[in-house]
């Protein structure tokens, strides 16, 4: 009699658990995954695999349980049935006529999902109530639906797993939760880089499929439904079972390896979704490993001749009150550029203007988000566990680099062709004193072509064109940080720009239009009297992809970078490591400005550099010095990589990629260096002493 109550958990479960295996095996030999494994690391990834998928499994068939557990005969006998039926209606337009009513202080939608829920719940039971007849139909139908939506929700799940590892090479984390809220442009994004029509046709055939089977095998446990004692037993097992869920479940995301594909394979993406939802910010205190606080300061201020944080830059020379126009631009990787060694050539322009500009060779990008990367270019500080700064609440009033131009009288924008509320972006800048041109200061004749994403780049060179027309009227510098958005999936752009198509949604073809629409800025901003007296800043905010076979693949985070100006700035390639956070206080050194600084990042020119980079994901911490990487990592752990460095034969010699080799004993030095920058860091922005 247990067994065949429990029938409609096994047959779900089952399913669940096949998908979950596939899911796996496709991930195994998906391409992205650049790892081999032995047979016993595969049963293991497997095995680990399957207990997770049980216990997600367990707490996930809660709502299944609860609708077994309320299935009864007897709530519709007289009196009963009447008087709840009389509940539900007076519940119903208590919702639907009182103003104030309890469900109008959550606000929102809160009201309408009460009113059409109640509602529907009031309709049914009196059906069921008054039509006793139909009553198994009714039911089956009902119970038919339940399974539906299990079955849909479990397919939909892998799908989107799926894509989401062909995206990033990881299962859920803090992205995924960024596309759950910003509903408009994942959906439209989905809706403009993939076949939708026959992906959704197949995902509905499926669905109803498996349904209509696991509904076959089980429906006639409708039949006879349990007693109270019955019932008791299912409850009191499931309630075990879910307890030692939520024990077992956080334990498992403990689990970590050397392979961090084989991390993520044996995941289960439910948790780990949950996880990211749950912690958009890392207490560094609380889960990574320290040292004495004046000690850590002191290691990491070391690098500053002042030795202090806040520190006073005093050039020899006189300061050049030059306008400044930094474009940061979106997901281009190092490797996309021939000077990295491409043979593509789909950054014809870029690629011929960093012959004639100062150009960095060996630049790491702190992140593998545009928030990481507008976070290093404008704060210039070093990553920090959990979202980037833009994303938290306490984003406001810090020491920027607008702070040091508007100290100078400079007009200071943020330009973007999306809607700046995005990645919070607006509430970030706005909240530090610039100014911002985003898709909402486009007229309709000045989008000649639109995605989910933001008016293209050709269109927001042109309307940054305008802008800095205006500004220069004004007869003041201005400093303008442009944020491109075309080389992100979908990859669509107009027509005839390029060799091609706008509708190929391939990578190379978003690089390439993005490479098109800065030389058209450029070929515009020649023509103005402000362009001599202007220095240009191009850098990536981040590369393509970031997935490795380890936590933090150092090959994954190096991005192109340079600095231009006519007849200012002499054409020399600089090869020495150094970080993200180091281009704008670079750039104030070339300018000569004589500012207070808490800027992190140091000016790579001056004869006292320490070459060093920063690296990081929403919760490994990377360290790199001395030919060496190390991470710090959630709860307390350390691991530490010795960088051998390769040289590819189509490359010139400056294109420098890495092997890594896990050391089993970590240099302590550079394992106290690290702990100093990040310590410090999360120290210094908890007591806001990063503040303006």
């Amino acid at each position: 009699m247990f067994t065949q109550k429990i029938k409609p958990f096994l047959y779900l479960g089952a399913f669940y658990l096949i998908i979950s295996l596939l899911l796996r095996v496709v991930f195994f030999f998906h391409p992205i995954t650049n790892v081999s494994f032995g047979l016993f690391e595969i049963i293991k990834v497997l095995s680990i695999g399957l207990v997770n998928d049980i216990f997600v499994f367990i707490l996930a068939s809660s709502f299944l349980a609860l609708y077994f557990l309320f299935l009864s005969n007897s709530k519709y006998n007289k009196p009963y049935g009447s008087i709840i039926f009389g509940v539900l209606f007076l519940f119903f337009l208590y919702i639907l006529v009182i103003p104030n009513n309890i469900f109008k202080q959550y606000g929102g939608s809160v009201t309408k999902i009460a009113l059409i829920f109640v509602g529907l719940k009031t309709l049914l039971f009196g059906l069921m109530l008054f039509l006793p007849s139909k009553r198994i139909k009714i039911r089956n139908t009902l119970y038919f639906i339940t399974l539906f939506l299990y079955v849909l929700l479990i397919v939909f799940n892998a799908v989107s797993e799926y894509f989401f590892y062909n995206e990033f090479g990881l299962r859920y984390n803090f992205i995924a939760v960024d596309y759950l809220i910003y509903t408009n442009e994942v959906i439209g994004n989905i809706m403009e880089s993939y076949p939708v029509v026959p992906l959704f046709l197949a995902i509905f055939i499926i669905t109803l499929s498996i349904t209509w089977f696991i509904f076959k095998k089980t429906k006639r446990e409708l039949l006879i439904l349990p007693n109270f004692k019955q019932k008791l037993i299912l409850l009191g097992t499931f309630v075990v079972l879910a307890g030692a869920s939520l024990l077992v479940l956080p334990a498992m995301m403990q689990i970590r390896s050397p392979n961090l594909f084989a991390d993520e394979i044996e995941a289960n993406g439910i948790p780990k979704f949950y996880w990211a939802f749950t912690h958009n910010e890392l207490d560094y205190f609380q889960f990574y490993p320290q040292i004495d606080q004046n000690q850590a300061e002191k290691n990491f201020l070391s690098q500053y001749p002042e030795h202090t944080l806040t520190r006073n830059i005093v050039p020899e020379q006189p300061e050049q009150k030059k306008n400044v126009v930094l474009i940061s631009i979106e997901s281009l990787s190092a490797e996309f550029l021939e000077h990295y060694g491409n043979t593509q050539k789909i950054t014809p322009f870029l690629d011929s203007l960093a012959d004639k500009s100062l150009m960095f060779t060996n630049l790491y990008a702190t992140g593998n988000r545009t928030v990481r990367g507008l976070e290093a270019l404008t704060l210039c500080i070093p990553p920090t566990a959990g979202e980037s700064i833009i994303k938290r609440e306490n984003n406001k009033n810090k020491f920027t680099t607008g702070t040091v131009f508007k100290s100078k009288g400079y007009d200071v924008k943020f330009l973007y062709g999306g809607y700046s509320y995005f990645d919070n972006m607006q509430d970030f800048f706005a909240g530090n004193g610039y100014d911002i041109v985003d898709r909402n200061n486009f007229k309709p004749e000045e989008i000649s072509f639109a995605n989910v994403w933001g008016v293209a780049d050709e269109d927001m060179a042109k309307k940054a064109i305008q802008v800095m027309n205006a500004e220069a009227k004004s007869g003041k510098p201005f400093f303008n940080h442009w944020m491109t958005v075309s080389n992100h999936r979908p990859f669509t752009y107009p027509e005839g720009r390029i060799d091609i198509p706008g509708d190929a949604k391939s990578r190379e073809g978003g690089i390439k239009y993005t490479d098109y629409s800065l030389k058209m800025f450029f070929e515009m901003a020649k023509k103005q009297d402000w362009y001599k007296n202007t220095v240009f800043v191009i850098v990536a905010d981040h590369c393509a992809s970031s997935a490795g076979g380890t936590e933090l693949p150092m090959d994954k985070y190096r991005i192109p970078a340079m600095i231009y100006s006519e007849g200012f700035i002499a054409p020399q390639k600089f090869d020495k490591l150094m970080s993200q956070i180091d281009l704008m206080p670079t750039l104030f050194g070339i300018l000569n400005f004589n500012y207070h600084s808490k800027f992190l990042g140091q000016d790579v020119l001056k004869e006292y550099f320490q070459p060093r980079a920063y690296i990081a994901t929403y919760q490994d911490l990377g360290f790199v010095e001395d030919d060496h990487l190390t991470i710090i990592s959630p709860v307390r752990k350390v691991k530490q990589y010795s960088l051998k460095q390769k040289e590819s034969k189509l490359a010139p010699a400056f294109n420098i990629y890495y092997d890594e080799n896990i050391l089993k004993a970590p240099k302590q030095y550079l394992v106290d260096k690290t702990i100093s920058v990040y310590q410090s860091t999360s120290y210094w922005l908890k007591k806001n002493q990063l503040n303006r």
